[in-house]
């Protein structure tokens, strides 16, 4: 009975961490950029929707704390291990974006701006 128990623990354990980083309710659209890089790794995900809301892994939170929830997250992580996806709606203005890149900053993230590739000029009529 107690291996069914550990097992049981252990699921609910996974989905608790597979949730943590569950963005797929977010709408947000982002700008567009070129020569863009694509991260190796990432260890948290701040999204700003198109209504100004602010998310550290999917869930929502104030630009005021999310400097030390994302050290808390981050904790004592190398340099090269500390990226922080950065998402912004392409419609979002910097009165609301620059304070949660101030807070990245601050917590020692390093930030990757999540971009769209620009339009293939031979595809677009």
């Amino acid at each position: 009975m107690a291996m069914g128990d550990i097992a049981f623990l252990l699921l609910i354990f996974i989905v608790l961490l597979a949730r943590a980083r569950d963005e797929s309710h977010l709408v947000w659209q982002p700008a567009i950029g070129t020569e863009l890089v694509k991260p190796a790794n990432h260890n948290a995900s701040v999204v700003i929707d198109k209504q100004n809301v602010t998310y550290l892994n999917g869930r929502p939170v104030q630009v005021e704390s999310l400097a030390a929830e994302l050290e808390a997250l981050l904790g004592d992580l190398p340099a090269g291990g500390r990226t922080v996806l950065f998402k912004v709606h392409k419609d979002v203005i910097a009165e609301f974006f620059e304070p949660a890149i101030e807070a990245v900053s601050d917590a020692g993230g390093e930030l990757h701006h999540v971009l769209e590739p620009a339009p293939n000029p031979s595809t677009v009529p």
